[in-house]
């Protein structure tokens, strides 16, 4: 093989790799969102898992592609193991579908319409069509359908650039002294493995066998190994991206490697028992790409079957493999914020809308936890009122980065409104947050110096801790049933905290200067009312921001709607949480 053979051979494999994943690429833009959902949805039996992930992985043209897909939706809660394993059975059988579309090469009938099926002469039609759509079209669903028809047009013309190059190994002693060495089955597993963790693609390494079996010195005994490895070898490119995911994601990768080496013994037993026992008459007949593109297809389809009734038994074994640890609320929750969804913004978006949801739970049980402790003091609560702050200031963090990362992406008008609200809402509820905790040492530093309130101070104090956990308490159910109604309650319950607030320190001033009050204690009290008084006015923010979002307004507080001062409703909730929590105070 000379230098120039050698040559066309790597830019074939690299015209062929590249053609297949612009194809994979241009599918999936085209249809991503859509799968993925599809993907998330219909996992309810076992049965349409399989076609689900057969289905997908035929479009995308990658099983790990789909199989890191599903360790996503693992990793975010999403699917459940039992719901997994079935899709990441149909995505190996997906997978097979490059080898069948590459035997139309095989085709050798002087029909006009078949030959222009043979790669030869249809791919640089794929290839001119589509790159002068894509050059002339504005439309991003049209370039993506003109990125289809390149891919499949490159992924051929490097098909026959690799078949070319092969083509005089055939009279090669030295070529055929290697696959005769090959004819050892754990030789052959062994070199199929190690050909498809090079490619980081099975499609990838059995289209190369394919160009390989042009030279006619592949037969069957030394294909079967090789694809047979080639099968394992694909389980490589899925362990790595399973790095960093939780038990669960592990788990489905550990099923992953066990279905297909336990497919492969059993293959192999079966294949060479039957060839010592009885013998088949095309063990040592050449192969051509089609007999390779079967056996592929046999290989995953036969392995599924066997596999399928023993899902529990995966499961099983695979908790064995990868055990139960503890995980903290922290580490579970931001999991969701998988980077496998940020190219598909609906999706990332519903999993920033998870984490959210999250972070008002969070807030709403701080406040309460550190209010109470104003009253009576107890420090069982701090490690859980420490786990909440730890939780929401991390979360502003990463959840701001992933909000960026996304942003980043094409979005629609919606999908930017909503990446939008989030970011201006996420400080909000972390700036509860930071107030909760305020609170809280106000609680501590009273304690540790003795300081108290007079009755009239603490009751006075109840009915605002009370008007604020009204106000934390409508912002968190508005914004996890994101209902507008309940945003407009918000406005009332904050002139409410306001006024309450000046009503308090004016009566509190008064007890300082009848010395009913220290003036420690008053400096406490204040702090207290300020900080309460603040997390109104963040409850404000997210009532405007989400009622903005949902009236499709732009995100410009001064310019809000949500609070009409003047009608007749806001009227009506102002008296009425007036009387609920101003004028027993008054």
């Amino acid at each position: 093989m000379d230098l120039q053979s050698v040559l066309t051979m790597l830019g074939g494999v690299g015209l062929f790799l590249y053609g297949m994943k612009l194809m994979g690429q241009s599918l999936e833009r085209f249809a991503g969102a859509k799968m993925e959902k599809t993907l998330e949805r219909l996992t309810s039996s076992r049965g349409k898992g399989v076609l689900l992930g057969a289905g997908v992985t035929a479009v995308i043209q990658s099983s790990s592609a789909t199989i890191i897909m599903v360790i996503g939706f693992l990793n975010a809660g999403i699917l459940k193991l039992v719901q997994a394993v079935p899709v990441i059975m149909g995505a190996n059988i997906g997978t097979t579908i490059t080898a069948q579309i590459l035997r139309l090469g095989d085709i050798n009938n002087d029909n006009l319409i078949l030959q222009m099926l043979k790669p030869a002469s249809f791919a640089p039609i794929c290839v001119v069509i589509g790159a002068f759509v894509m050059l002339i079209s504005k439309k991003n669903k049209t370039k993506d359908k003109a990125g289809i028809a390149v891919g499949l047009g490159i992924l051929f013309i490097g098909m026959n650039m690799m078949e070319s190059s092969f083509k005089p190994l055939a009279s090669s002693p030295e070529f055929m002294q290697i696959f005769l060495v090959l004819t050892n089955p754990v030789l052959g597993v062994l070199a199929g493995m190690a050909v498809t963790v090079l490619l980081q693609s099975s499609s990838a390494s059995v289209g190369v066998l394919q160009a390989m079996s042009a030279t006619g010195a592949i037969t069957f005994s030394m294909a079967a190994p090789i694809v047979i490895g080639q099968n394992i070898g694909k389980c490589v490119t899925v362990l790595l991206a399973s790095i960093g995911t939780n038990k669960n994601s592990r788990r489905a990768v550990c099923i992953d490697i066990t279905m297909s080496i336990l497919g492969a013994i059993i293959f192999l037993v079966i294949i060479y028992v039957y060839q010592g026992l009885i013998g088949f008459s095309f063990w040592d007949v050449p192969v051509n790409r089609g007999r390779i593109a079967d056996f592929h297809t046999l290989f995953n389809l036969a392995t599924c079957v066997f596999m399928l009734p023993c899902i529990s038994f995966l499961i099983q074994i695979s908790k064995k493999i990868v055990k139960d640890k503890n995980v903290s609320k922290i580490d579970e929750e931001l999991q969701l914020l998988d980077p496998i969804f940020i190219p598909t913004p609906a999706l990332a978006l519903e999993q920033c809308k998870k984490v959210m949801v999250s972070m008002t739970d969070a807030a709403l049980e701080n406040y309460r936890l550190a209010s109470d402790s104003l009253f009576r003091y107890k420090e069982e609560d701090l490690e859980k009122i420490k786990e909440n702050e730890s939780f929401l200031d991390k979360t502003e963090t990463v959840l701001g980065d992933y909000l960026v990362r996304i942003t980043e992406q094409h979005l629609d008008v919606e999908q930017n409104r909503l990446a939008t609200e989030f970011m201006h809402t996420v400080g909000d509820f972390e700036r509860i947050g930071d107030h909760c905790q305020n609170l809280l040492d106000v609680a501590e530093f009273n304690q540790e110096q003795e300081i108290t309130f007079s009755e009239d101070a603490l009751r006075e104090l109840k009915y605002l801790q009370a008007a604020v956990d009204e106000a934390l308490h409508v912002t968190v159910t508005a914004y996890q049933e994101e209902t507008e109604s309940v945003c407009h309650k918000i406005g009332p319950l904050e002139d409410n905290v306001d006024y309450l607030v000046e009503l308090l320190k004016s009566k509190h001033i008064d007890r300082l200067k009848s010395g009913q009050c220290s003036t420690q204690g008053g400096i406490s009290y204040i702090e207290i009312l300020t900080n309460m008084e603040r997390i109104s006015d963040h409850c404000t923010n997210i009532a405007q921001h989400l009622h903005q979002r949902i009236v499709r307004q732009n995100l410009d507080t001064h310019k809000s709607e949500v609070f009409d001062r003047q009608s007749d409703t806001y009227k009506a909730m102002t008296a009425y949480y007036e009387k609920q929590f101003l004028d027993p105070v008054k």
